[in-house]
C-alpha cells in the first residue's frame, strides 16, 4: 500500500529559500550516495556476498505515500515538499533522523537540516528517544475544524440527538476508502468506544462509513469491502460478526432503499449504530452521521426506532448546507 518516497534532484530557487537562513546560498542537486560525506564515512551495508544492500522501501518502514511521491516537483519547492514529507513520516510513526533520511533520500546533514527548522517553528518536538509531532499542528487542526462550515452546522443537531439519546454520537466525511470522524458527543451511559475526533475507519466496517455509500453502484461497494477486509486483515474479532460478501451485498441494496445504514457489531464487538448520510446543496453526500452504543441499550427494535430519529436530523443539516428535498414532479393531463 504504501509507496517508496523519493525526492528528485533539482536545485532550488534563491527567492525560495529556507526560513532557517535567508541568507543561504540556494541548495544544490545532492550527490550521488557514494559520494555524499556521511556515505564516505560509512560504507554502505553490503549482504553476504558483497552486494551493496539498498534503502529499506517505505513500505518496510511503514509510511503512506507524501507529497513527495504525488506532487510534480518544480525548482524551489523541493525544501517545502520535503519538510511536509517529514511531517507525514512523524504521523506514521518515524522518530528518528536516520530513518527520516531514509524515507526521504537526504543525506544526514540535509535531514537534521530540516527537522531542526521544524522543531524551531514548532511543528516537531524533540523528546527522549527522537521526535514526535508539535503543539503548531493541534493549533491548525483546531482552526481547522472551526473552518470547516460542515461542524458548525451540524454540532447544534448533533447534541440535540446526544440530548434525546443518551448515546454516543458520530459526524464524520469520507476520505478514500475510509471515514475520518471530525466530530463526537460521548454518550452518558458511562461507556467508552475507540472512536475519537481525527480517527479513521474502513467505510465499508462501519455504519457511519456506509451510510456514505448510499449513493454508489454494487461495483463500488465491492470495491470497498474488499478494502475493508484488506486493511482489518491482521485484526482480531471475537465474536467475528462481519458479514460475507453476499450478505453485505445484500444489506447494501435494502439500505439504500431505506436512506439508513446499521453496524451490527461489525466494526467493534458489542457496538450497534444507527446512521444516515448528509447532503450538500447539489444531493450530493458529503458526510454522515450515527448514534451508537452497546447491545443492551442499541436492541434491532430500537434501532429501527432511531431510523427516522437519525434521518430527520440529518436531513435537517443537509437543508442547511443548501440541499431541498426533491419534489415530485406531475405530469399534465391532456385533455
Amino acid at each position: 500500500m504504501n509507496k517508496a518516497m523519493t525526492t528528485h534532484a533539482e536545485s532550488e530557487a534563491p527567492d525560495e529559500q529556507d526560513a532557517s537562513s535567508a541568507s543561504e546560498a540556494p541548495e544544490a542537486p545532492e550527490a550521488p550516495e557514494t559520494q555524499k560525506g556521511d556515505a564516505a564515512r560509512k560504507p554502505a551495508p553490503r549482504s553476504a556476498n558483497g552486494a551493496v544492500v539498498p534503502p529499506p522501501p517505505a513500505d518496510s518502514i511503514g509510511l503512506p505515500s507524501t507529497l513527495l511521491d504525488v506532487t510534480p516537483q518544480q525548482a524551489g519547492t523541493q525544501t517545502l515538499l520535503r519538510g511536509l514529507a517529514i511531517l507525514e513520516a512523524a504521523a506514521a510513526g518515524v522518530r528518528d533522523l536516520r530513518t527520516f533520511g531514509a524515507a526521504l533520500g537526504t543525506t544526514r546533514s540535509t535531514t537534521h537540516r530540516l527537522v531542526s527548522s521544524l522543531v524551531q517553528a514548532r511543528y516537531l518536538r524533540q523528546v527522549q528517544g527522537g521526535y514526535l509531532l508539535g503543539p503548531k499542528l493541534i493549533e491548525l487542526g483546531t482552526i481547522a475544524l472551526e473552518q470547516m462550515p460542515l461542524t458548525t452546522v451540524a454540532r447544534p443537531h448533533l447534541e440535540s440527538l446526544a440530548e434525546l439519546t443518551h448515546d454516543t454520537i458520530h459526524l464524520g466525511v469520507r476520505d478514500g476508502d475510509d471515514v475520518l470522524y471530525i466530530d463526537k458527543i460521548p454518550g452518558t451511559r458511562g461507556l467508552e468506544m475507540r472512536s475519537r475526533v481525527g480517527h479513521r475507519m474502513p467505510l465499508a466496517s462501519t455504519g457511519i462509513g456506509k451510510a456514505m455509500m448510499l449513493d454508489l453502484v454494487p461495483d463500488q461497494w465491492q470495491s470497498l469491502f474488499d478494502a475493508s477486509r484488506r486493511a482489518l486483515a491482521g485484526v482480531s474479532f471475537k465474536p467475528d460478526n462481519r458479514p460475507d460478501q453476499q450478505t453485505f451485498m445484500q444489506r447494501m441494496t435494502n439500505y439504500a432503499a431505506g436512506g439508513f445504514t446499521f453496524d451490527l457489531e461489525e466494526n467493534e464487538v458489542s457496538i450497534r449504530c444507527v446512521a444516515a448520510p448528509v447532503r450538500d446543496a447539489s444531493g450530493s453526500i458529503v458526510a454522515a452521521l450515527s448514534v451508537a452504543s452497546t447491545i443492551p441499550y442499541m436492541s434491532l427494535e430500537r434501532m429501527d426506532e432511531l431510523i427516522p430519529v437519525v434521518q430527520r436530523e440529518a436531513r435537517a443539516i443537509s437543508e442547511e448546507l443548501g440541499w431541498r428535498v426533491p419534489q415530485p414532479t406531475t405530469r399534465r393531463i391532456k385533455r
